[in-house]
């Protein structure tokens, strides 16, 4: 085939310098025949410049490479930029290298990568020489990070803002406004419901204010008969309590009972106690047992009015009677109880007591007062103070259930129908724990906590003001209890030698301190701990400890977020499926463990 490219002539002209150039034109493409047809084959490329050329080139001069620091660090560059968000929501960003803050409007930073375009061979052995390996090191060359750990930079800006807003922001005291939030009206939840009223109409705005309930408590006969609910009169939720009764009969006809289930965010639970039904309904995210310990105690309640055997035999004879009218006057008892587990109770959560704090020798003191004083008619002797055990004394075979304290302590403290009273009470009543067939008699006398100790004047006065305004938190109570109902006169010589013997020892006033004193602070225990609050259970003593709620979790709606936090945790430590021993847990406001000793 004939080559119709033609080829141009090399030409050697000199340049200004005095160098011959050459210059040649590549031939044009070649057109090739074949048997598809002609084709056209590429031109050839022109030849690479020789390294001669390449060197005497005019270069730029290339930026001084910038010094890598003689530490292992996390920094991508010269300035180790941090971001930090608030307690309050906003965020800043604070450079490590100095002292000053400097929010950024974006909340981010733009970094000089341009010492990095280098090529990438040519940093290579730099950039593995930089590589090192410490061990059993946390220095990471200064910063906030540093002042956690320990370091000396602990006064930098950044520190200072999260410090001054840790102390004025408390996360359990704020309400998120998200329609997920079901606290955001919890401070309406122990409102009263009015009555219904036919005349006026105000059904439908009475169904709204039960709805709006976070939690509720029925009892209702297996006749279908209401006893007794925490919200709403008998004419509000006769329609829910047949519905719930309907449910629970188709259940029972299969021979499987019902024991809870969940419609949304909502639980329920239900306890079948003979004759009655105990249902329970809460969206404060409880777990099933929690709640049914919960409704034990309210049956338990009622067994303390009643006993065992009279509830039996009054609905054997008439399966279809009205148990209001039994316990007429009972319902404060049951309403206080039922909102002591809204408002969130470590008692019931942990099923323990809790004791006044004061060094066990001085306890050792007051146990001896109590034996040396007792009669022969004594069953249980103890000393309350601030809704806390301080002294019991028993027989060596009968032990004192805490189920059956917390009655008497709902009776004495919550309820406050009896220490409105003053002076002294002989209160029949059933401790189901101890017997649930029959009745012990209980003498209460308050002592006055504000009142200093007057050897002149060795017992308080028996009848106080009833203006007195004598808290919970605050009451001095001691509780004789025997089985013996013609015993009043001899628990009360018990009581006047009690009180007169702890007087001289000084005991009444080491409980009036520790009474004052409240309990411990967290560092009070551990000197500039961020630790908030605590709880500890003791399983051989059946006795729980906690630290003061004071100052974080004084509100109704703070105690409430800490009850519930520990609720969740428990649940899950104490889970059928659970394996673990140890429950961490991490939310927007707080930071909590568990752990779950052998």
């Amino acid at each position: 085939m004939e080559d119709e490219g033609a080829t141009s002539t090399a030409l050697n002209e000199a340049d200004c310098n005095g160098r011959e150039t050459r210059t040649e034109t590549a031939p044009a493409g070649a057109i090739v025949d074949d048997i598809d047809g002609p084709k056209e084959v590429p031109p050839l490329l022109p030849p690479r410049p020789n390294q001669v050329d390449s060197l005497e080139r005019p270069s730029t001069p290339l930026p001084a490479r910038p010094k890598f620091q003689a530490q292992p660090t996390t920094a991508l560059s010269s300035i180790d930029i941090q971001t930090l968000s608030f307690p309050d929501g906003s965020r800043g960003t604070f450079s490590s290298t100095d002292n000053t803050a400097s929010p950024s409007a974006a909340g981010t930073s733009v970094l000089d990568y341009s010492h990095r375009r280098g090529s990438q061979s040519r940093n290579e052995a730099d950039d593995n020489a930089s590589l090192q390996t410490f061990t059993g090191t946390t220095h990471t060359g200064g910063g906030d990070l540093e002042s956690l750990l320990g370091g000396h930079n602990t006064q930098s800006a950044a520190w200072k803002m999260l410090a001054g807003q840790s102390e004025t922001i408390n996360p359990f005291e704020t309400i998120e406004h998200l329609e997920n939030d079901k606290l955001a009206v919890f401070e309406q939840e122990f409102d009263e419901i009015q009555d219904v009223d036919s005349e006026m109409g105000n059904e439908e705005q009475l169904l709204e204010q039960f709805k709006s309930k976070l939690k509720h408590y029925m009892i209702f006969s297996s006749a279908g008969k209401p006893i007794y609910s925490r919200h709403g009169d008998v004419n509000l939720i006769n329609g829910y309590i047949g519905v719930i009764q309907t449910i629970i009969s188709f259940y029972e006809e299969s021979n499987d009972p019902l024991q809870s289930f969940t419609a949304g965010d909502t639980k329920f639970v239900v306890s079948a106690q003979g004759p009655l039904y105990f249902v329970a309904i809460s969206r404060l995210g409880e777990s099933e047992a929690q709640l049914r310990i919960q409704l034990d105690a309210l049956y338990m309640q009622i067994l303390s009015t009643l006993t065992l055997p009279r509830l039996t035999q009054i609905f054997t004879n008439r399966p279809s009677t009205d148990l209001r009218r039994p316990l007429e006057g009972t319902d404060v008892l049951l309403s206080s109880l039922a909102d002591t587990f809204t408002k969130g109770s470590a008692s019931t959560l942990l099923s323990a007591l809790e004791c006044l704090k004061i060094r066990k020798s001085q306890r050792h003191v007051i146990n001896n007062t109590l034996l040396k004083s007792r009669t022969d008619k004594l069953l249980y002797g103890l000393i309350v103070a601030g809704g806390r055990l301080v002294s019991v004394v028993r027989p060596k075979r009968h032990s004192l259930h805490p189920s059956d304290l917390q009655l008497i302590f709902n009776m004495l403290f919550e309820a406050k129908s009896i220490r409105s009273g003053g002076g002294e009470n002989w209160i029949p009543l059933c401790l189901p724990g101890f017997n649930n067939t029959g009745y012990v008699y209980m003498y209460v006398s308050f002592l006055d906590a504000d009142s200093d100790s007057d050897e002149n004047n060795p017992l308080p006065n028996p009848t106080p003001e009833p203006t007195s305004t004598t808290s919970r938190d605050d009451a001095i109570a001691i509780l004789l209890i025997s089985t013996d109902k013609e015993s009043f006169y001899d628990l009360q010589q018990m009581r006047d030698a009690v009180v007169t013997q702890l007087q001289k020892s000084g005991s009444l006033d080491i409980i009036k301190a520790a009474v004052r004193a409240g309990r411990p602070s967290t560092t009070d225990i551990v000197p500039g701990t961020q630790l908030r609050h605590f709880l500890y259970k003791s399983r051989a003593n059946v006795q729980f400890t906690s630290s003061s709620y004071a100052p974080h979790f004084n509100s109704l709606l703070s105690h409430r977020r800490l009850l519930s936090l520990y609720q969740t945790l428990h649940a899950t430590t104490h889970a059928r499926t659970t394996h673990t021993k140890v429950q961490h847990l991490v939310s927007r406001s707080a930071i909590a463990l568990a752990w779950s000793t052998p």
